[in-house]
């Protein structure tokens, strides 16, 4: 009778065991057939219909229910799988069967669905669906917090049971890291496009930084309009890789609309007066407009006679105009024939849009700064005709003096020396009216020309004496020469004021005394002037750069110019300021070659 009993025990346990290892063998199986189909993808949408689909599969359900958690608005969102549709509906956390698996993190296995208080029949009775059974389970993720819920309805053999419970759990675990995972991917798939999009937008941003730091850097080597365009034009065709390009000016140095070309052929700026309106930059100045063309052959607001002006047949070609004073237009700057046969794109048009508004101001800064300097050309002539017709008085009494004693002598090799000094007289009031000529047409940076230094210097004496008594600063001129020099009147009083005003700027607050002293080198006939100061001295640190632009130390409102203007002078007269420092003051000391005495026959 024992032996029977152990028999039937041994059968039992051997049918128990066998049951948990085919148990165990479907979670298995039903894990593994789950992780290899959730390893095909991570695409989020694809990742969801899987798990519903193999969820469904492998508990052998009527349908299944994902709900991803949230956690903004506390709901939970779902993935329904009806046959081959997959359709979304939302659920508040703490609602129906779900929501309760959801805000008590515990799976739930339901044996008749209507029998249970927390179950809600509306979808049934919207659908027509029949719930009977029900089996939830919280999707966990590594970390065990709850991402979501995974909810199978109507087993479609009986009851789920507590394997197919096991069964959940485990997938709803794995779906949850799964789901993690593609998360997680997907957000590093967002940064690092956020990142390239950035990265893209930084190398753009820092391309036209350079590209503006390289046309300031050419711009501000330009001298002349000329030069302003040659470097504008040649700097807008390298970054475009454009084969010509050109600006047209509204009102050029003749009063009529003017172009300037430079292209690849040439190498040169050249330039044509034009009929207003001609061609893509004509359009754009008229119109005001940025002009765009891809095919510029059969566009009609090509210009076929100012092609065969030009030399360059436009394949294609952006154009844009130049603003001017008052918000109004001023001339117009175009590119053509891009080398890529694709023609100028969006980049190009958004370069050639910041190439313009930089050369704008570049442009009308250059022609004021023009203007200006023929207004003060003609002024400085104006102001100093007089002392040129002054000028003309010892040559011309010397020409009358001889032409008399011409008259009187007999003798005529003594005739043919008088004759040779007037002619020497003459070469004298010529070289006079070519300096005087030269200036007025800008070869020249300045007009020199004979100055009694006794009057000038008492001018000056005059002009800047005021100014600095305002700042308790005694001035003393100390002219040990008091005959005549050669130089630029107008801007050798700039260098005076200038000094004289960073000297009582330095002693502005205790005052002091500022001693102008003008002596003749007696080696090289160089006049030189010396302005010093009892002031604090300079700081060592600045000391070297002194005569650099924008060099300054401590003055409210210093542009650091100033000295950097009397360096430019000094040098355009040939001559050379230096200067010297302690703490009892600064000395600067400005030289002014002179020219050679030349025999003017008793001038």
């Amino acid at each position: 009778m024992t032996l029977k009993s152990d028999t039937r025990a041994d059968s039992a346990r051997i049918v128990d065991l066998e049951a948990a290892l085919a148990r165990e063998m479907r979670i298995s199986a039903a894990l593994r057939e789950v992780g290899l189909a959730l390893g095909t993808t991570l695409d989020l949408d694809q990742l969801l219909e899987l798990i519903l689909s193999k969820i469904t599969e492998a508990l052998e359900a009527d349908r299944a229910t994902l709900y991803l958690l949230d956690e903004s608005k506390d709901e939970l969102v779902s993935r329904i799988v009806q046959g081959d549709e997959v359709k979304s509906i939302r659920l508040k956390v703490g609602h129906g069967i779900a929501g309760h698996v959801a805000r008590t993190g515990k799976s739930l296995n339901i044996k008749d669905a209507y029998k249970d208080p927390r179950f809600n029949p509306e979808w049934d009775m919207l659908s027509g669906y029949r719930t009977r059974t029900i089996l939830v389970a919280p999707m966990k993720n590594h970390l065990g917090r709850t991402i979501g819920v995974v909810q199978v309805l109507n087993k479609k053999r009986g009851e789920f049971s507590e394997v197919d419970a096991v069964i959940l759990a485990a997938l709803a675990t794995q779906a949850a890291i799964s789901i993690d995972n593609s998360r997680l991917f997907l957000s590093v798939t967002q940064k690092n496009m956020q990142l390239l999009d950035i990265k893209e937008q930084l190398e753009h941003r820092i391309r036209d930084l350079k590209l503006l730091f390289d046309l300031e850097s050419a711009m501000g080597r330009a001298s002349s309009l000329e030069e302003l365009f040659t470097a504008v034009l040649s700097e807008a065709m390298r970054v475009t890789e454009a084969r010509a390009s050109a600006v047209l000016l509204k009102e050029g140095p003749t009063g009529v609309p003017t172009l300037y070309v430079f292209d690849d052929k040439h190498k040169r700026l050249r330039t044509f007066p034009v009929k207003e309106g001609q061609g893509f930059i004509g359009w754009a100045l008229r119109h005001n407009e940025l002009v765009h063309s891809a095919d510029a052959k059969n566009d009609t607001r090509n210009d076929a006679a100012l092609a065969e002006l030009t030399g360059i047949e436009a394949t294609n070609a952006v154009a844009v105009p130049l603003e001017g004073e008052d918000s109004g237009t001023m001339g117009a700057i175009a590119l053509y024939n891009k080398r890529s046969p694709q023609g100028f794109d969006e980049d190009d048009r958004a370069l050639i849009v910041l190439i313009s508004a930089n050369a704008s101001t570049a442009i009308r800064l250059q022609l004021a700064r023009e203007s200006r300097e023929r207004e003060e050309r003609l002024t400085t002539i104006g102001r100093l005709l007089s002392g040129v017709i002054h000028d003309l008085k010892t040559p011309l009494t010397v020409i009358s003096g001889y032409v008399q004693l011409m008259q009187t002598a007999e003798d005529k090799a003594q005739r043919e020396e008088f004759a040779e000094l007037i002619l020497k007289q003459f070469d004298h009031i010529s070289a006079m009216q070519r300096d005087v000529l030269e200036f007025a047409r800008g070869e020249k940076s300045v007009l020199v020309r004979k100055v009694y230094l006794s009057k000038f210097f008492s001018d000056v004496k005059v002009q800047i004496e005021g100014q600095l008594a305002y700042h308790d600063v005694e001035l003393v001129v100390d002219l040990q020469d008091k005959g005549t020099a050669r130089f630029d009147e107008g801007k050798i009083l700039r260098v005076i004021h200038n000094l004289a005003r960073n000297a009582a700027e330095a002693m502005a607050d205790k005052g002091g005394k500022l001693t102008i002293k003008v002596t003749r080198d007696k080696d090289d006939g160089a006049i030189v002037m010396t302005f010093t100061d009892n002031g604090p001295g300079i700081p060592k640190d600045i000391e070297h750069r002194l005569f650099q632009s924008f060099v300054t130390h401590g003055k409210k409102g210093g542009t650091g110019l100033g000295l950097a203007i009397v360096k430019k002078i000094a040098e355009e007269h040939g001559g050379t300021v230096s200067v010297h420092s302690s703490s009892r003051g600064a000395k600067f000391e400005l030289r002014l070659p002179q020219p050679k005495p030349k025999e003017d026959g008793g001038g």
